[in-house]
């Protein structure tokens, strides 16, 4: 496995995205949508990861239109406040414009054929916005939040999408959960699985709500859905 880190063009300059290669072929590739924190050490992590699992895999600097190279950790409550200030003022129609140039770039600059997503917390709600509005081959969203305000755009819907739901998600109410689960339960492309205990961001690792039983069931889950679609 290696790693590098690129510039993709935009419509105003560029963003950097951070790429790990797989040791060998790649099965398929994989865009990594970031969580409030930026690009930062756990979201590459995560892109390690999936090259691990043989693909090939892109993270994006979604936030370079606030701050470029924002790398936060949740550690300090300083960190945290940065965090949600940028999630406030982040425009999310722009972020999955950037999701489709990275998808573009993976397609005509690393020969991709087939190309997924996966996102974490605000990056889980933009992977299912990618699947509704993007050429993703395949997306998964970990404990995506605000999908029940986005229920519409499923009907767009054209390839197959996991969502990882926590059942004791702080940031995803139960209600907001049902919405989910009703508004996407009958929809045959769409795959739910939900983990009654956990809490938001139980695959961060280091994070005060991560447990590994149920991290390692729901990251299994994803990458044998990848294998399935991208492969």
């Amino acid at each position: 496995m290696t790693s590098r880190w690129i510039e993709i063009p935009a419509e105003a300059g560029s963003f950097k995205a951070y790429v790990s290669e797989p040791a060998g072929t790649p099965k398929g590739t994989v865009v990594v949508i970031q969580e409030i924190f930026g690009v930062n050490e756990g979201v590459r992590g995560k892109a390690d990861w999936l090259a691990r699992e043989g693909f090939l895999a892109m993270a994006p600097d979604l936030f370079w239109r606030l701050e470029p190279g924002i790398q936060l950790t949740d550690k300090t409550e300083g960190e945290w406040a940065k965090a949600f200030d940028y999630m406030k003022r982040f425009d999310a129609a722009k972020g999955v414009e950037d999701i489709t140039r990275t998808i573009d770039h993976a397609r005509s600059k690393e020969g991709a054929t087939k190309v997924g997503a996966v996102g974490y917390c605000l990056g889980g709600l933009l992977a299912y916005l990618a699947a509704c509005q993007t050429s993703a081959d395949a997306s998964v969203g970990y404990y995506g939040v605000s999908i029940e305000t986005k229920l519409d755009d499923a009907k767009a819907l054209k390839k197959p999408l996991m969502l990882h739901i926590a059942g004791k998600d702080q940031f995803v109410p139960k209600d907001a959960q049902d919405a989910i689960n009703t508004g996407l339960k009958d929809n045959p492309l769409v795959t739910m699985h939900t983990y009654a205990e956990q809490d938001h961001a139980f695959t961060r690792v280091g994070g005060a709500h991560y447990d590994a039983h149920a991290a390692e069931l729901a990251d299994a889950r994803t990458v044998a859905f990848f294998q399935q679609h991208l492969a």
